[in-house]
């Protein structure tokens, strides 16, 4: 028998909206969500009752300033090098990758 998977996209849309500062309503408004629904629709993804669409998760990503690929880390350690990676230059990348297959 099989471990249940756990999604880590509610946990990781929590996370980081939590450490933006801003409210489940707040979040929805900036999306462009009708301020009498967005504090309801952003609970539904947090608690993992709906799964936004691509468009939308983008939209959040950007608005939280986080890859996209976040939201989708199963552990603390890789959703923190995943956003530092993503603070680096491509060059900076480049180069750490170069380092990390040589090591």
């Amino acid at each position: 028998m099989s471990e249940k998977q756990i999604n880590p996209l509610p946990h990781r849309l929590k996370q980081a909206r939590k450490a933006k500062g801003i409210s489940q309503k707040q979040l929805g408004i900036q999306l462009g969500m009708e301020p009498g629904t967005a504090s309801a629709r952003m609970n539904h993804y947090e608690k993992g009752k709906h799964t936004p669409d691509y468009t939308t998760l983008k939209a959040m990503a950007d608005e939280l300033g986080v890859p996209v690929a976040y939201f989708f880390c199963e552990s603390e350690s890789t959703a923190e090098l995943l956003c530092l990676l993503e603070k680096m230059s491509e060059e900076e990348r480049a180069l750490l990758l170069q380092k990390i297959k040589t090591d």
